[in-house]
């Protein structure tokens, strides 16, 4: 049975990222971490990215418990209901509105692990498509014209699955040695291992990539006008992506069509690009139904968001002031509860490296 072609599942997790991007409601956060969870406990495989996974959500329980502990430390205290109080420090005039300790407040507290888990649920988010998409697979989807970036994207998603499995590698050693695993103690001996270990893995993959002639530019020079064309398709896209998420400053310029032609001239000017570049795929991924299917339900979570975001954008928002119940916006949890789709209509994976 074949893998699924990695580029849909990066496009099923963007999807999902971006959903997580628009919104501080815990309910819809909630319900888009459990939905990347579920997908990637049963489309995961025992390969060193996908065992990185655990990698990814102590990473975004990190973020929050940072978000939490600067504001604490400088964050704006708001909030009728007092928490505790820490020790202050009156700061200058030129730091005016930064306060040092001072009251917590409930409604600040819960902003702050709001956005932390904001940024943590996205962080999930990506590492589940490094979870379930080859890394090396994905090289052999890129457009060539960005085939020299593909070598450098493949090897740096590389280093988070083989810091894992180098970690797993060197304490399983020193517990056949019968040193202790655990400690603060024993921190630094197992750091220094790992790190060599996977600064030594990357360059390999590196140096083997280079030799089989990946990243390479073969071909006839490009025209300078096609970068012209591809960077300007590409600032035309990001003025409508503004234009999109930020419905205050809508106008005919920020309309949606403008993200359109910006999309079309982008891919007009790569397309142009990769004429130029001169590469061979040993045994291409197929896209089938089952892609796109996969990819459908991650924008279907990304688009019903945004409608609801433009619709009711207070509906995706925690209320702190005054604190109340979140509403659960109906729309965008049947677009998120679509991403689970992938979980039972895709093939298990059965490569392992």
């Amino acid at each position: 049975m074949r893998a699924l072609h990695p580029m849909a599942w990066w496009g099923w997790a963007i999807g999902l990222a971006v959903a997580a991007s628009l919104t501080t409601n815990p309910l819809v956060l909630a319900l888009i971490l459990a939905v990347t969870v579920l997908v990637v406990v049963a489309r995961r495989t025992d390969s060193p990215w996908a065992k990185a996974f655990r990698l990814y959500l102590f990473l975004g329980l990190a973020v929050v418990l940072f978000r939490v502990f600067f504001h604490l430390l400088v964050g704006l205290k708001f909030g009728d209901i007092r928490l505790f109080w820490l020790p202050s420090v009156s700061m200058p005039e030129w730091a005016a509105g930064v306060q040092l300790g001072g009251t917590v407040y409930l409604e600040g507290l819960l902003g702050a692990i709001l956005l932390g888990a904001k940024l943590g649920v996205l962080i999930v988010a990506v590492g589940a498509a490094n979870a379930l998409a080859n890394p090396k697979r994905l090289l052999r989807a890129f457009p060539r014209a960005l085939h020299e970036i593909g070598t450098a994207v493949v090897v740096a998603v590389s280093v988070a699955p083989q810091l894992a499995e180098s970690v797993q590698r060197v304490m399983r050693a020193r517990q056949l040695r019968g040193e202790p695993r655990t400690g603060l103690a024993g921190v630094p001996r197992v750091a220094l291992p790992v790190l060599q270990d996977t600064l030594d893995r990357s360059l390999q993959l590196a140096s083997a990539m280079e030799s089989r002639g990946y990243g390479g530019h073969h071909g006839q020079p490009r025209p300078r006008w096609v970068g012209a064309l591809t960077l300007g398709g590409l600032m035309v896209t990001t003025w409508g992506l503004f234009g999109l998420l930020s419905p205050a400053s809508a106008t005919w310029w920020t309309s949606p069509v403008v993200l359109a032609v910006g999309v079309v001239v982008s891919v007009a000017g790569l397309w142009a690009a990769g004429r130029a570049v001169r590469v061979s795929t040993y045994r291409p991924d197929r896209w089938g139904l089952i892609e796109t299917v996969t990819l459908s339900c991650g924008l279907a979570a990304a688009a019903t968001t945004l409608w609801v975001r433009h619709a009711d954008p207070l509906a995706l928002q925690m209320p702190l002031q005054p604190l109340s119940t979140p509403a659960l916006p109906w729309v965008a949890v049947v677009g998120i509860l679509a991403a689970t789709l992938p979980a039972f209509v895709t093939p298990p994976a059965e490569e392992t490296s």
